[in-house]
C-alpha cells in the first residue's frame, strides 16, 4: 500500500496543477467585451460567406484509428523494459497482444478505412 502513495500524490498534484492552470485565467484575465471583439475574423479579411462544405468523416476515422493504434503500441515500452525479468511468459503474452493489434489492423485494412477515395 505504501508503494502507491507516491503514485496517488503525483496524480493529485497533476490534477491540482491542471485545475489551477485552467481556473486561474478566469479570475486574472481582464474582461472588457466589445462589439469589435465579438466580430468574426478570418485572416484579416471580413468573411464574405459562411464556410461551405463539411469535413469528410473519413478524416475523423483515420484520426481515431491513429489514436487507437498509437495508444495500444505505447504498451510496448514498459514491456521492453521488463522483458528480461518476465522471460518466456512475457514474450508469449506480448505476442498474443501484438496478435490482437495485427488482427485489428488487418480488419481496418480489409474494410478500406485507411484508403482516401
Amino acid at each position: 500500500m505504501l508503494d502507491y502513495i507516491a503514485v496517488v500524490f503525483a496524480f493529485l498534484f497533476a490534477v491540482g496543477i491542471a485545475a489551477l492552470l485552467l481556473g486561474l485565467p478566469r479570475f486574472l484575465s481582464p474582461k472588457a467585451p466589445s462589439a469589435a471583439k465579438s466580430k468574426t475574423f478570418e485572416c484579416g479579411v471580413k468573411p464574405f460567406a459562411l464556410p461551405g462544405g463539411h469535413m469528410p468523416v473519413h478524416f475523423y476515422l483515420v484520426a481515431m484509428l491513429f489514436i487507437i493504434f498509437d495508444v495500444e503500441l505505447v504498451f510496448l515500452f514498459p514491456w521492453a523494459v521488463v522483458l528480461r525479468d518476465m522471460g518466456v511468459f512475457g514474450l508469449t503474452e506480448m505476442a498474443v497482444f501484438m496478435g490482437f493489434v495485427v488482427l485489428g489492423f488487418l480488419y481496418v485494412l480489409k474494410n478500406k478505412a485507411l484508403e482516401w477515395e
